[in-house]
């Protein structure tokens, strides 16, 4: 590797095809108060920073002192005798950096101090290094190129040995499903219990609709003949197909709008009538209109990161300008649009549609918000993994446009709305611990993995980019009429913790132990919450409700199963801010529209069941239903989050070694001393939402 200076630092443990542009040995990363002497190094995929007092790792991603090259938003060089400069590959630096600042697209901001004591030149060239770095990154493509998905260094025994003992470990925990094979599909369907449902593989070669995954959930009675009439009369040929199954009979399915254009014939529009009626009830059509556009989650989130910098606002106006950002305010309206689809699901046996243009970004929060509130199985930590691998991933959300890091994305498509879930998802854990068999640590390190392009799980925009990262090969296989082509008994199934999949080389991002020691990863499980067996506090079901969700059978509980009453089954409906109102099924707008409107069970309806009127009584949600609370002050700002770029919040989220920690907590009982030394106060109380002091 080049730029190695003698030796001194501890080893690298480098990505395969990961080369040393430059180093700065001595230099110090500031944390808080204090700083953490180590090595600075700028390779051609990642800022990395080595502590020398840190353990020995031979995991190939440090977590917490290193940043991919695609995640740097912002470059300054600082110093004492000059103004602060902003980096570029073009700019030119002329004075030697005392300080470098890394600003983070994940929020965090990495500041790294170089002493006077003959460091000078290794600060002006690992700076320069870096601007340079960061322009030549590529996102896609050279990280895919002679990539094995492996350390690069070959394991030792004891390295091997410590390798199976882990394993060994988490050989009794239930795997992730990735949504590669036929087996997934068919695993998921089956623990779902949705008689009448079917696995198809009509779009395995994606000649059908090339964005969407390779296997669907389609009414069993529907043969794959008559699915392939319906795809041209939806906006990129996404047809509505079932994404979960309610123990009670309701179906979630999503699609994306009808095509404007199309003209079906008899035979389509029967087509389209079995597969969104099918004799299961009456269809819900719930759009995205109420939910905030692309563009106002990416204006909300540019002006939340603007406002967590160090500086950004007075404090007394903090708080004004964080409901400035109308972040929360998203926040609140998808946790409302998915607790009226869940309520709805559990109080009436029905077919909910999700309709969104493109069906590729809010169809994928709103769905799997759904199913946190709905299905325990996807409140355990594989269970939750498996929900992103099925609703984002393999439902072609495109991560690498979303995230803004293709640099020549052209128009720009930037628009976090998988961080939108992530911050609806910790709303969730926050107001009911017990429910969830993960942590928010584990949220944030997923939220930061992805922006690292070191894993397949984030790095396409759907399966059949992610198919074609290397050359596929085929496999032997059988045809049915029913089901169509299968795969061989034999298809891989990735487990929990296990490589890159045939066609790809790359790890998922899930196999957690290449960048967490088994502590970190052991904060990442709840051990106050049965991993996802349980309902909301305080709430009483039936025995079987905290059975494992592998094995429990499916509920049919009595209130969920009630048929819909009146002239509503088999007719189509629209939900409107909790409000159920006729449609005309689509392409027969001439046939006069059911005299019916009802309300949907929503946080209103089910808050008049559960408690008398003007009772304190939290409202009682259906056995297994979470019935999260979008009031305003309910919601708050995930502080751990979006406020660590802060000076006083530099600490991170591990402790760097046993010594930090006590220091650390030294340094906690010296300000709570000297808070207590002065007195009572007079000013008011700060809010939970305002930054630290």
């Amino acid at each position: 590797m080049s730029g190695a200076a003698g030796g001194r630092r501890p080893a690298f443990p480098s990505l395969p095809g990961e080369l040393v542009l430059e180093e700065a040995a001595g230099a110090r990363q500031r944390c808080g108060d204090g700083s953490v002497p180590g090595t600075l190094l700028c390779t051609n995929r990642r800022v990395a920073f080595l502590p020398a007092q840190a353990p020995g790792s031979r995991a190939f991603l440090h977590s917490e002192y290193d940043v991919a090259l695609p995640c740097i938003r912002k470059l300054v060089a600082a110093s004492s005798f000059a103004k602060p400069k902003v980096l570029t590959a073009a700019s030119t630096l002329k004075f030697i950096p005392e300080e470098l600042a890394v600003f983070c697209r994940d929020f965090r901001l990495l500041r790294f101090h170089f002493h006077e004591n003959g460091l000078a030149p290794q600060a002006f060239r690992v700076a320069n290094a870096i601007a340079q770095a960061r322009e030549a990154a590529a996102w896609l493509g050279d990280t895919v190129e002679g990539h094995d998905g492996g350390p690069a260094e070959a394991q030792t025994e004891d390295e091997e040995e410590e390798d199976e003992e882990e394993e060994e470990e988490e050989e009794g925990s239930a795997a992730t499903l990735l949504f590669e094979s036929l087996r997934d599909w068919e695993k998921e369907l089956q623990r779902l219990g949705a008689a009448g449902w079917r696995v198809s593989a009509v779009n395995e070669r994606f000649d059908m609709a090339p964005s969407l995954p390779r296997y669907l959930w389609v009414p069993s009675g529907l043969l794959d003949h008559d699915l392939k009439r319906i795809f041209a009369h939806f906006e990129e040929r996404r047809v509505p197909r079932l994404c979960w199954h309610h123990p009670g009979g309701g179906d979630l399915l999503r699609a994306a709008s009808f095509h404007a254009a199309s003209e079906p014939g008899s035979e389509d529009v029967r087509c389209l009538e079995a597969l969104l009626l099918g004799g299961r009830g009456p269809c819900v059509l719930a759009d995205t209109t109420e939910l905030p556009t692309l563009a106002d989650i990416q204006l909300a989130h540019l002006k939340l990161r603007a406002l967590c910098l160090p500086g950004a606002a007075a404090e007394e106006k903090w708080l004004s300008a964080l409901e400035g950002t109308r972040w929360l305010d998203h926040v609140r309206t998808c946790l409302r649009k998915a607790a009226e689809v869940a309520s709805l699901l559990a109080g009436r046996r029905c077919s909910v549609l999700l309709q969104e243009p493109s069906d590729r970004d809010l169809n994928c929060l709103v769905a799997s918000l759904v199913q946190l509130l709905g299905d325990p199985r996807a409140r355990s930590l594989p269970g939750f993994q498996s929900l992103v691998q099925r609703e984002w991933v393999a439902a072609g959300h495109p991560f690498p446009h979303r995230l803004g890091l293709l640099r020549r994305d052209s128009p720009r498509e930037e628009a976090p709305v998988f961080l939108l879930f992530l911050d609806c998802t910790w709303q969730l854990v926050r107001q009911f611990p017990a429910a969830f068999g993960f942590t928010e640590a584990y949220l944030l390190a997923l939220h930061d993995s992805s922006f690292a392009p070191y894993f397949s799980t984030f790095l396409f925009s759907c399966q059949r980019q992610w198919g074609r990262g290397s050359p596929h090969q085929p496999h032997s296989q059988t045809y049915t009429p029913v089901n169509g082509w299968r795969e061989p008994a034999a298809g891989g199934r990735q487990r929990e913790g296990g490589g890159g999949s045939a066609t790809c080389g790359l790890p998922p991002v899930w196999d957690w132990r290449l960048r967490y020691s088994p502590q970190q990863r052991a904060r990442f499980r709840n051990p106050a919450g049965a991993a996802g067996t349980v309902g909301p506090p305080d709430t009483t079901g039936p025995p079987n409700a905290a059975g494992p969700p592998d094995t429990a059978e499916p509920q049919t509980p009595g209130r969920p199963a009630d048929a819909w009453p009146g002239p509503g089954a088999g007719n189509v409906f629209v939900l409107t801010k909790g409000t159920l109102s006729p449609q005309p099924f689509p392409w027969r707008s001439g046939r006069p529209p059911p005299r019916l409107s009802r309300w949907a069970p929503s946080l209103e309806s089910l808050g008049e069941r559960g408690g008398s009127p003007g009772s304190n009584r939290p409202p009682v949600p259906p056995p297994g239903l979470l019935l999260p609370c979008a009031a305003g002050p309910s919601v708050r700002l995930w502080r751990r989050c979006y406020l660590r770029g802060l000076p006083e919040a530099q600490r991170g989220r591990f402790a760097p070694s046993l010594a930090g920690l006590a220091e650390e907590l030294t340094l906690l009982q010296d300000r709570l001393h000297a808070w207590q030394a002065q007195g009572p106060r007079t000013e008011a109380t700060s809010s939970p939402l305002a930054p630290s002091r």
